[in-house]
């Protein structure tokens, strides 16, 4: 595996890592935050699951499925923060640096995804 694959692969279980504390603070939270902590949780660990995948991957294209969904995860992942933010479930300025790393994955996978799908179109 590459340097910047074993980069992204940690960089992505340390993003997990903290959703989790945080979905462990909306655990305790009535109504709605418990709820979208589960979805943030599901979103916001299946980033490094699915490059996980990926970085074991058989294919190139197996590989580019699998980081295709990390890029969605991520996406999704920073929906829910906008979300748990605007709402003021949490303080917008406790996600910021969480918000700032997910958009940086969003940004690097999503590199990833159009120069793989570049490569297969060469």
């Amino acid at each position: 595996m590459s340097e910047p694959c074993r980069d992204l692969g940690e960089r992505s279980f340390n993003f997990a890592l903290r959703i989790v504390k945080v979905c462990q603070t909306l655990d305790d939270a009535p109504g709605a935050g418990r709820t979208l902590g589960k979805q943030l949780l599901r979103s916001g660990t299946s980033i490094g699951a699915n490059l996980e995948e990926g970085f074991g991957s058989q294919s190139e294209a197996d590989y580019l499925t699998k980081c295709s969904i990390a890029c969605k995860e991520a996406r999704e992942t920073l929906y829910w923060l906008k979300l748990l933010a605007a709402s003021g479930i949490l303080p917008a300025p406790r996600l910021s640096d969480l918000t700032g790393e997910c958009n940086e994955l969003v940004a690097i996978l999503t590199t990833i995804v159009k120069r793989l799908k570049e490569k297969r179109h060469a």
